[in-house]
Order: structure tokens, then sequence, then C-alpha cells
């Protein structure tokens, strides 16, 4: 899986073959062909390898806080932490073979980001609940807010020079974001 992904970061994830893979790994194709049938088959190994990543951070990441500006603060640090630990992450979600040539592989990485979205819009909705956070904006349109702000970090530091410190500079405008997102008096 790591070989993969570094390829993937390396030299673009349409751009990763079976025969990249082999040769990095030190293997022939047909022996990594034992494990993975397909090309396919090895992309979805991949995501379910990201995925399950993504579901322990975010779960340890609940349980370190007491309210749920901490735990959404949390979930940003984590999903950036995996970003960065994972820097081909964000150009996997534009690749060719998620996007057209492989559903499962979409369906996989739509599931998790789908997860992402609930446990935002879970945590801002108890927030809204204890007074923190405005009620007059819908829990899910709050999630979409910190989820696209997510995603756009993680462009801008994927396709640029990796010249920031991804999860601090995601921190910052998270906290930018929760200041808009404040109840008044909070």
């Amino acid at each position: 899986m790591a070989t993969v992904l570094d390829l993937a970061d390396r030299i673009g994830p349409d751009r990763v073959t079976t025969g990249a893979v082999a040769s990095q790994i030190g293997v022939t194709q047909a022996a990594l062909f034992r494990h993975f049938p397909t090309k396919a088959a090895l992309w979805q190994a991949v995501a379910e390898h990201v995925a399950e990543g993504l579901a322990t951070a975010w779960e340890d990441a609940l349980r370190l806080g007491d309210t749920p500006i901490v735990r959404l603060r949390a979930l940003i640090s984590a999903q950036f932490a995996q970003i960065a630990a994972t820097p081909a992450l964000p150009m996997l979600l534009f690749s060719r073979e998620l996007n057209v040539t492989n559903a499962k592989l979409r369906a996989t990485f739509h599931g998790r980001l789908t997860t992402f979205h609930g446990l935002l819009a879970m945590e801002v909705g108890a927030g809204q609940k204890t007074g923190a956070l405005r009620g007059d904006i819908a829990a899910n349109d709050a999630a979409a807010l910190l989820t696209s702000l997510v995603q756009g970090v993680a462009i801008r530091w994927a396709l640029g020079a990796r010249d920031f410190d991804l999860r601090a500079e995601g921190l910052r405008l998270f906290d930018a974001q929760c200041r808009l997102l404040a109840a008044e008096g909070e």
C-alpha cells in the first residue's frame, strides 16, 4: 500500500502502473497479480487501507475532547494529519482512476468523505445545542463549510510546493471559521 501511495504522490495516481509497483517492491508483475488479481483490486486495497486510517484517526480525535468545539478541532486536525501522512490523497480524489474507470474506488472514498461530513455535522449540532455555535446555520451547511475548508487547504498544499505546514495552516483557518460560526457572546 505504501509503495502505491508513494508512487501516486511522486508521479500521479493516473501514471501508476502495476509494472512500476512490482518494480518498486522488488517482485515480478506476476507475483503482484497473485496478491491483487487486477489493477482495480490493487487500488481498492489502497483505498480500504487509507479509509481505515482515516476512520481510526477520527475515532481517536473524538475521544480527545469533552466539548463539541474541541472535538471539531480534533477532527479537523486528524484529517490534516492523515493528508500530510498520505500526500497522494488529495490527488487521488481527482484522478481518472477514481472518477472514470473505478466506480468501487470512487464509492469507497465518497463513503469516507460522507462519514467525515456526518461527524462534523454531529459535532456542529452538539455545539449548537450547548449554545457555543450559532443556531441559525444548518449543521449540515456548517459541516460543508468545514469540509470545504479542509479540501481547499489540502488542494492548495498538494498543488503547491508543500511550502507550509498543512496542519497549522488548516487549524488557523478552522479557528477563523469557528469564530464566524460562534454564537453571539461566545
